[in-house]
Formats: structure tokens, C-alpha cells, sequence
């Protein structure tokens, strides 16, 4: 499975935005380059995290993007399902849609990765991924 560059563009604005301070709208071209991008890319992947209430946006010549729910809250799961889809690994994680389900001796383990992945991502949240970050720019070394 691979993440495409929706989904890890869309987690790089959201994680831009996690560093402004409350309150602070950033421009769609001001996150672009944050997040090394297009405008225009931002501002369609934007309509989808508008759709789920992550982020809100105010129109004008002040207006930009921030976070509308505080970056704890906010799951890597959140981000990736909206702008990605389903992150089902095959469709046989689908009893709808797999024609074989009841003679197929892989379902199980196509299952299992599902809610591996999902248990994973729904586990992160910006505020981790911002503290991580952060660790690394200023290691406390201890003997």
C-alpha cells in the first residue's frame, strides 16, 4: 500500500498550520511552499479537509487556512481517509465485493493488515508527529 501525494501533502499543510499560533490564518501560497507544492494543489486537497471540519478558511485579503480542531485532536487516520479514500489494502477486505469470500484462505490476513494500519494511523495525531519533530531539532542527551 502506498500513500499518494494527496495524502502526504495534506498531512504536511495540516502540519504547517499545526505551527502557527491560535488564531493565525495562513495564505494557500504561504502553505504551498511549506509544504513544497503547488497553490492549487493546496487549495483542492483543502476542499476535502474543509468538508470534515479540520481546517477553515476565511476569504479576502487577510483571509488563509487554520486548524478549526486543536492538532491533538487531529488523527494522521483523519487526514489520509479524506483525502485518500479507503485504505483497504485489497478488496477481499470487502465481503461485498469479493467474489471468493467464503473459500479464501488469504481474507484474514488482508483483514488483519486493515485494522493494523488503521489502528496505527488512528493512534498519531499532529501534536505527536509536532513533538517528535521537535525532539530531534533539540535531542536531549542523556547518559
Amino acid at each position: 500500500m502506498r500513500i499518494s501525494t494527496k495524502g502526504r501533502y495534506s498531512l504536511a499543510a495540516l502540519l504547517y498550520l499545526a505551527t502557527l499560533e491560535d488564531g493565525v490564518y495562513a495564505n494557500s501560497k504561504e502553505i504551498a511552499a511549506a509544504a513544497e507544492t503547488t497553490e492549487g494543489y493546496i487549495e483542492q486537497l483543502f476542499i476535502q479537509l474543509r468538508k470534515i471540519k479540520l481546517i477553515e478558511g476565511i476569504r479576502g485579503r487577510n483571509g488563509g487556512y487554520t486548524l478549526a480542531v486543536p492538532c491533538e485532536k487531529i488523527r494522521i487516520g483523519d487526514i489520509l481517509r479524506a483525502c485518500e479514500g479507503s485504505l483497504k489494502p485489497s478488496i477481499c477486505v470487502d465481503a461485498r465485493v469479493c467474489p471468493a469470500e467464503k473459500k479464501c484462505l488469504s481474507k484474514n490476513a488482508w483483514l488483519s493488515l486493515y485494522k493494523a494500519i488503521n489502528s496505527c494511523i488512528d493512534s498519531i495525531t499532529l501534536r505527536d508527529l509536532l513533538n517528535d519533530y521537535k525532539a530531534r531539532e533539540n535531542p536531549g542527551y542523556i547518559i
